[in-house]
């Protein structure tokens, strides 16, 4: 009798939701940077959830599957919409003084 135990990964493929969330947002983006769209609560709040949060937890899925790049890559943008978000609603509310 063997004691060999095999973890099965059965999660889903986490790049759809880590590409889709950094095309949507850098598409916000580039619209603002047009002049179409004020930088508001639309770009704000897609950029923190959508190109933030969701693009963090692709890349810390894309990790247990042993990307390496797509881990680096997701993570790396989430953190900049999330510290893009910070820098521009932090003076807003008061929390710190704009430079």
């Amino acid at each position: 009798m063997s004691n060999e135990v095999r973890v099965l990964d059965r999660s889903g493929n986490p790049a759809p939701l880590g590409l889709l969330a950094f095309g949507l947002t850098t598409i916000a983006l580039n619209l603002h940077n047009a002049g179409m769209f004020e930088l508001d609560s639309m770009i704000l709040g897609l950029g923190f959830f959508y190109g933030g949060c969701a693009q963090i937890v692709a890349g810390c899925m894309e990790w247990t599957k042993g990307n390496t790049f797509a881990t680096t890559a997701f993570i790396s943008y989430g953190s900049f919409w999330l510290s893009l978000c910070v820098l521009v609603i932090a003076p807003k509310s008061g929390a710190i003084t704009a430079p």
